[in-house]
């Protein structure tokens, strides 16, 4: 085979080789001419890199030039080190998947979001203006007894907001293992072909509505927006994002398009198992600042809500913008 008719087949597959390694982090020479955007998965590239090594070989026994040579054996190094470099520390991992892979994944599944959003936030928000209409509907949102314990937490003389009794590390504890147990059972719910979440969602979005707008409406709301507004960010949002991992796997149980359901299913689960490492840590967060910030009395309103304005800034900043320009995002 003459050289020509050699570059000519083999061109293409250089050139995505070439492509691959800069959007990986590798030290190519620049592309020569025009290539696809459709760029190889990372699962093709070690059966790529095997048949670059067997053309390097071809073009030395054959005798092609030496500058084609020589881009062969560049583009064979280039990928051995890539390849075969020592993986980054474990929590050099982490970092990435939080502040790249974790907002790209959740942006990813955008419509599932925007609508969990809507699921959560329109029933808190409604029944919340609708018991400052007609305060006695509480009733038929909550017990007795709960609007009584919900009062006693957030009376204005406790030296302790939102909780009556316990240690800062035994309430961070419990509001880890509460706030962990939400977020799964909003994700999972999401296997009753999403209605189950969508229930998760209502029923979160009416019952905190139903606290806040009494709380409000019976001159409570003072000492409850200072004890709920700096969690809240972290809290509500993981809450959302749990909701939208879960619509996103009942979506693919009824509609799974070409694939079979159950591989639908299984892309699905994997989808949302890495929302949910992220909704973790959202939540271990929220449970942080609510046992040893949310808590504190004396703190007063303004200050309270300068906080909150802030960790509402850096949660939207990180979901909205983190990862762009990463070589994950494409």
């Amino acid at each position: 085979m003459k050289q020509e008719q050699f570059v000519t087949r083999y061109q293409h597959e250089w050139q995505q080789f070439e492509q691959w390694l800069q959007r990986r982090g590798g030290h190519a020479r620049s592309v020569r001419g025009t290539v696809d955007a459709d760029l190889p998965g990372d699962e093709t590239i070690p059966q790529r890199y095997r048949r670059l090594c067997q053309q390097l070989a071809l073009a030395r026994h054959r005798g092609y030039s030496p500058q084609l040579v020589e881009r062969l054996q560049q583009l064979s190094q280039n990928g051995h080190n890539l390849l075969y470099r020592t993986p980054p520390p474990r929590w050099s991992r982490a970092v990435e998947f939080l502040f790249a892979d974790f907002p790209l994944a959740v942006r990813s599944q955008a419509g599932a979001m925007w609508t969990a959003l809507a699921l959560f936030a329109v029933p808190l928000v409604g029944i919340f203006v609708l018991l400052q209409l007609k305060p006695d509907l509480v009733h038929m949102l909550l017990s007795t007894t709960q609007i009584a314990q919900m009062e006693k937490m957030y009376d204005p003389a406790a030296d302790h907001l939102g909780r009556d009794s316990g240690t800062d590390w035994a309430m961070f504890g419990h509001y880890i293992m509460n706030n962990i147990s939400i977020g799964l059972r909003t994700f999972a719910s999401g296997l009753l072909a999403g209605i189950g979440t969508v229930l998760v969602l209502l029923f979160n979005g009416i019952t905190i509505g139903a606290v806040a707008g009494h709380l409000q409406q019976a001159g409570f709301g003072e000492p409850f927006w200072r004890f709920v507004v700096g969690h809240a960010p972290f809290e509500l949002t993981a809450i959302v994002i749990a909701g939208g991992a879960g619509l996103q796997l009942g979506l693919r149980l009824l509609a799974p398009g070409r694939m079979r359901r159950i591989d639908a299913l299984v892309e699905g689960g994997r989808v949302g198992a890495r929302l949910c490492l992220g909704v973790a840590f959202m939540l271990l967060v929220a449970a942080f600042i609510e046992a040893f910030w949310s808590s504190i009395a004396w703190v007063p309103m303004w200050g309270k809500l300068t906080v909150s304005g802030v960790l509402w800034t850096l949660v939207i900043l990180w979901l909205w913008r983190g990862g762009r320009g990463s070589a994950h995002a494409h």
